[in-house]
């Protein structure tokens, strides 16, 4: 067994090292979805914060926009795996936190005025 996962470290070392690994690295089919992870990473963050702070509107907005781009990551063509994953938990963590707002707004008891 131990020969076998010897050969699966070596494999992907080779793979890691090809040509065509550091051209993916070099492109916006990379980068385009790094740069775009800060959005989900941003509303996971903010799943403690308070719901007041919670804007309904750009939440919504965000969910129809990963929605959008999970087809368009999936359709493209090569498939854009990378931006299909980001733009999938973008749309969780958005649909917590539209929860959260709707839960605070139009469900809770009345909060006490401030």
């Amino acid at each position: 067994m131990s020969s076998k996962v010897g050969g699966l470290g070596k494999k992907l070392a080779e793979q890691l090292k090809s040509k065509e690994f550091r051209n993916y690295l070099m492109s916006t089919h990379f980068w385009g979805p790094v740069a775009n992870w800060g959005i989900p990473l941003a509303a996971i963050a903010d799943f403690n914060k308070d719901p007041k702070f919670i804007s309904g509107k750009m939440t919504f907005a965000l969910c129809l926009y990963s929605a959008m781009f999970m087809r368009f990551a999936w359709k493209v063509q090569p498939r854009n795996l990378l931006l299909f994953a980001c733009h999938f938990t973008n749309e969780g963590a958005q649909l917590v936190q539209l929860t959260r707002f709707v839960n605070y707004n139009y469900v809770s008891e009345k909060k006490e005025e401030e």
